[in-house]
């Protein structure tokens, strides 16, 4: 041997010595984590004994200090934890199984990693110690699966988004490094497993994005903390430029722990299912969180107060939201929004439109039951937050709708959680639109109700973009982070050949039963009804159906899952049953089994498509008939289909 062959033979020794490896395992065994502190830290996981992800390694750097590299684990500690959590807003189950073990490897340099592992997914998060401030300047994530795959890639072109995206089936290998995606992102590899990473308990903290690399991997990148920001000429009000950042994505506080990265790894019917966001995040920080009301809600702009047989002439005035309110009640709807138009400009929010008397409808809805949600615009309640939130609490409103933040670095992410406190302190509900991900936050404040982040409903004004199959595409990936705003029950229902973009008279892609199943397969504790009232009056069979449904749930059981090609969901409030299915382009048949019913028997009401509904996307179909946990139902689905019912037991 050479002196060349001998020094890095000896060096091998040496790392192989001085690497320590540990392994943990899921409650029921079927995912193992493997962790190898050395010179790196790298970690696999294995699904059933096969590799799901290989070596992927993990580092942070901290004034200047790369935590993760040449590893010295002082101490390890290990955990199991099996307990029930009870939810305030119950987004898709009144109860949460809470069931994982847990390794925590304590380093030297002020640091440690923790590790967690479920039976539907693993998680890790870094942790701090340092007595003074610190500088994140930045952290690595090389996530390495172990084999190709699909990835549906929600695609940005930058940091400053509205996080609205298509869901881009690309094979992993063909993703550049040029090319990155907002969270969350699910790829499905070859062996068909499904693997979606996100994030959770994100504070003080940028979000992360995912680049490809040409291969089977994604690294991580973050935006950097603004440094001067300027405002545009156009759409000052809402718009911004971040024209320089510092050179590091965070300073905080030196002893924290950072946010979880969450890899949720089954199959799609588990990934409908899954809790791991919520599970991951922080615990309750309202005192006294028993005003926070789930509902449902009648919105004005995506039909653009298209009211009519009317005796007024309708828009952004108060007889056409007495209307609004008058519709919300009869239906028992909880809530009616105003959305851009209500306040003297997008600036002056403390002010309203000369149209509108506030007072007057806050009086008017109370006597019918129906409370008032307000839009804004972030950059202004961001001046004056505290006055404005005390403003509308003392007007009686309840809840605001905060729109174009369009950012996602640490800055921003401060900026939801000092919304969601103050708002909370002054009883308001919270729904971000213009918004990032879902992150966790609304574990600790279950004020903040709903987020858009998505591509919903409101671009069928602009766009051909909500087709079916980007709608059984959303269940999978972006409803899995948390509540999402889409906006459903739009009542002009066309197929793709008959659509025209308007963006006053909307129509809605797929057929009427789609957009009916979506109140059971979406889920939103502050669901809305997209719609004019007066459309919703002239589909009354249509309209009792939908607003029976609720907007939160004690159980939810996944009956057939294809990312991208179908989806059926069975979920329970109270004693009642509901079921929602719906299809992408192709008509389909599925077999619905009821063996999750209690004994006894039930009266199901369903909405069906109509045997012309692959012609014509409004004929549909309402039928009653008996079931019981014996039944079974083979429903169909046509081009762009759905199928939803209720369930009472007799």
């Amino acid at each position: 041997m050479n002196k060349l062959t001998l020094a890095l033979l000896a060096l091998l020794i040496n790392f192989s010595l001085y690497a320590q490896n540990y392994q943990t395992t899921s409650p029921d065994k079927n995912i193992t984590l493997k962790i190898e502190a050395g010179n790196l830290i790298h970690w696999s996981v294995e699904h059933n004994g096969k590799a799901v992800i290989d070596k992927s390694e993990i580092s942070m750097t901290v004034n200047d200090e790369v935590l993760g590299e040449h590893v010295k684990v002082r101490k390890k500690t290990e955990n199991s934890i099996d307990e029930t959590l009870t939810p305030i807003v119950a987004l898709k189950t009144s109860s949460i199984k809470n069931n994982y073990n847990e390794i925590t490897l304590n380093c030297k340099g002020n640091y440690a990693v923790t590790f967690r592992v479920f039976n539907d997914g693993v998680a890790y998060r870094f942790s701090t110690s340092f007595k003074n401030d610190i500088t994140v300047n930045a952290e690595k994530l090389l996530l390495n699966f172990a084999e190709n795959g699909t990835s549906f890639f929600p695609e940005e072109e930058s940091y400053m988004s509205h996080f609205e995206r298509s869901y881009i089936p690309y094979n992993l290998k063909e993703i550049t490094n040029k090319q990155f995606c907002s969270l969350p992102v699910l790829t499905k590899l070859d062996d068909g497993v499904s693997v979606l990473f996100t994030e959770a308990d994100l504070y003080d903290y940028p979000n992360l994005f995912f680049y490809g690399t040409g291969g089977t991997s994604f690294k991580a990148n973050f935006p950097k903390k603004p440094k001067k920001i300027s405002v545009p000429t156009r759409g000052a009000d809402r718009s911004e430029v971040i024209d320089e950042t510092y050179d590091y994505i965070a300073a905080t506080s030196g002893t924290r722990t950072f946010p979880w990265r969450v890899l949720c790894i089954r199959d799609d019917k588990t990934l409908l299912e899954n809790n791991l966001v919520f599970q991951l995040s922080s615990e309750l920080k309202i005192e006294d969180p028993s005003w926070i009301k789930p509902g449902k809600v009648a919105w004005d702009w995506y039909n653009a107060n298209n009211i009519y047989g009317v005796d007024f002439e309708s828009g952004i005035n108060t007889e056409t939201y007495k209307y609004y309110i008058d519709f919300a009640s009869e239906y028992g709807l909880e809530y009616i929004i105003l959305d851009e138009g209500w306040t003297k400009t997008t600036t002056e929010v403390l002010a309203t439109n000369p149209d509108i008397d506030i007072k007057e409808l806050v009086s008017y809805g109370k006597s019918k039951n129906v409370d008032i949600i307000l839009w804004l615009l972030w950059k202004p309640l961001d001046k004056n937050l505290e006055e404005i939130l005390k403003t509308y609490h003392e007007w009686g409103i309840k809840g605001i709708k905060v729109d174009f933040m369009q950012r996602a670095d640490q800055d921003m992410v401060n900026y939801y959680e000092r919304v969601a406190k103050t708002a909370a302190k002054y009883e308001l509900l919270v729904d971000f639109h213009g918004a990032y991900k879902p992150a966790g936050l609304r574990r600790a404040y279950p004020n903040v109700i709903s987020y858009e982040g998505v591509k919903g409903n409101e671009n069928n004004k602009w766009s051909q973009d909500i087709t079916p199959e980007h709608n059984v595409t959303l269940p999978f990936i972006r409803m899995q982070a948390g509540p999402m705003d889409f906006t459903p029950g739009a009542m002009t229902n066309v197929h793709l050949i008959n659509h025209k973009i308007s963006h006053y008279r909307p129509e809605a892609l797929g057929t009427r039963a789609h957009q009916v199943a979506m109140y059971v397969v979406f889920e939103s504790p502050l669901q809305m009804l997209c719609d004019a009232p007066s459309a919703y009056y002239k589909e009354k069979e249509t309209t009792e159906f939908i607003t029976q449904i609720p907007s939160v749930w004690d159980e939810t059981i996944a009956l057939q899952a294809q990312a991208g090609d179908y989806v059926a969901i069975a979920r329970r409030k109270g004693d009642k049953w509901y079921i929602g299915a719906m299809t992408d382009d192709t008509a389909r048949e599925m077999e619905i089994s009821f063996d999750f019913l209690g004994a006894g028997n039930y009266k199901a009401e369903i909405i069906q498509d109509g045997v012309n509904a692959d012609k014509y996307a409004q004929d549909y179909k309402k039928t009653s008939q008996q079931i019981n946990k014996d039944s079974k139902l083979t429903i169909k689905l046509t081009t762009g289909g759905g199928w939803a019912a209720i369930l009472t037991k007799k």
